[in-house]
């Protein structure tokens, strides 16, 4: 896929056109995959044209022959900790509540500083990149750093600092945690068109009443998201019961926590009522299948919320739990997951499976009128998939051919608002070797002091 560089005499001119690609939209006014073009300018789609249509082809400065590819909406990952790279393999095979109290938890305290967590982001902006992922929702601790690598990467995310109420890296004095939070957001919230902010409190059981509560009412003054790990483990909905006298989805009911502005991640021990209670408050679920099977945490009751109005889009979480950030092995195994679950091939067909991971994504993250579908006046977030593969032959259904059969080494490029961040599997907005040696360094120290 060589784009043709020259420049056309006109003063009405494209930066790309895109064509003779399988389209596949996400979109209400393309809803099946077709043959055709796309015109991109300043950043953003200026029209969609199925093959035989076109009237007039405005000239390019840039023509991309996508003949032979996929051309879809970049993935949006709902959930994760893009720094936890550096922590990918470290402590696996464990209970959670183990894994998170004796391994992750003291290795955080050690290691986790300004430099490793650059490092690390950088490294989840390669893989994401490198698998699809055109957006994603990050929590952790520097957030200043991660945000750092974000906008070198040219990745799209809403950047969250985590809240918890005991000493934190880059937090030693948790008094001081709302103030953190808050130059946080003031600090980056219109920086860049493509970083967006958020708070991330890490649970019901880690963080006091008090403190959900006022971290909530900065999100709502700065109007930001709201991420909380929620009902999690069996283990979290008892200490929960026994200490509030309420479930964990009906105890953030309590105190004010539930609204669009809200993001439950994990979300997967709760009864019908809290079901409801998602859906009437019009609070999002980040759906992490791979990160709860690996944690033997439990199965999301995803069909259920679907069928109640539940928006729900999908997460990898980080990859100490999981232990990677490739979306489309996420798609492959929520899908299948919900059918052994409910034993029944027909819930989470591919269609609503590639939604999660586009469209119904951008709509938890407040971005589907930005990003989430190929249409007209939304940014230019796209990438593209090399079709003529032993595995993806033949294609019969593009989206189980997405959600069953394609990974994310099938990327061979990807655009962010209008941009080319990776061509022919090649990142082109930084370095990747200097990454993996940042990083391959950080690892040696971990070991030599784990």
């Amino acid at each position: 896929m060589t784009p043709n560089s020259e420049i056309k005499p006109t003063n009405d001119i494209l930066d790309y056109l895109i064509r003779d690609g399988l389209i596949l939209t996400l979109s209400p006014d393309f809803p099946e995959p077709f043959t055709g073009s796309i015109g991109i300018q300043e950043g953003k789609i200026v029209f969609i044209q199925p093959k035989g249509s076109q009237v007039f082809m405005p000239p390019a400065k840039k023509i991309i022959n996508a003949r032979g590819f996929l051309v879809m909406p970049g993935l949006v990952n709902t959930h994760t900790h893009g720094a936890m790279t550096l922590f990918r393999g470290l402590a696996d095979d464990l209970p959670l509540k183990t894994w998170l109290e004796q391994f992750i938890f003291p290795a955080e305290i050690r290691f986790v500083n300004e430099d490793s967590v650059y490092w690390g982001t950088l490294l989840a902006c390669a893989e994401m990149i490198l698998s699809g992922t055109t957006t994603f929702a990050d929590g952790y601790f520097y957030m200043d750093e991660a945000a750092k690598a974000v906008d070198r990467s040219g990745m799209r995310a809403v950047v969250c600092q985590g809240i918890l109420d005991f000493p934190i890296p880059g937090i030693p004095d948790p008094t001081q945690k709302l103030l953190v939070a808050g130059r946080f957001v003031e600090t980056w919230e219109g920086f860049s068109p493509l970083i967006h902010t958020g708070i991330f409190c890490h649970s019901p059981y880690t963080c006091s009443s008090e403190t959900l509560r006022t971290v909530k009412a900065l999100c709502r003054k700065k109007q930001v998201p709201f991420f909380i790990h929620a009902a999690e483990t069996k283990e979290e909905v008892s200490l929960i019961q026994s200490r509030e006298g309420k479930t964990p989805i009906h105890y953030l009911q309590a105190l004010d926590l539930l609204d669009a502005q809200t993001i439950a991640v994990h979300a997967i021990h709760l009864d019908s009522s809290e079901i409801e209670l998602l859906a009437q408050t019009r609070t999002a679920v980040a759906h992490c299948p791979e990160s709860n099977m690996k944690l033997a945490s439990g199965i999301t009751p995803v069909a259920e919320m679907l069928k109640k109005g539940v928006l729900v889009g999908l997460g990898t979480d980080g990859c100490a739990s999981n232990n990677d950030l490739d979306l489309f092995k996420e798609m492959d195994t929520a899908a299948k997951l919900e059918k052994v679950h409910y034993a029944d091939p027909t819930v989470m067909d591919a269609r609503t499976t590639v939604r999660m991971a586009t469209i119904e994504g951008a709509h938890v993250l407040s971005l589907e009128k930005t990003i989430g579908s190929l249409e007209v006046g939304k940014e230019a977030d796209i990438i593209f998939l090399e079709l003529f593969r032993p595995h993806l032959i033949p294609c019969y259904n593009p989206f189980s051919m997405l959600v069953y059969a394609a990974g994310g080494a099938d990327v061979h490029s990807v655009m962010i608002a209008g941009k080319m961040v990776m061509e022919d599997r090649k990142i082109l907005t930084f370095d990747i070797n200097e990454v993996l040696e940042q990083v391959n360094r950080l690892s040696q120290l971990i070991i030599s002091g784990y």
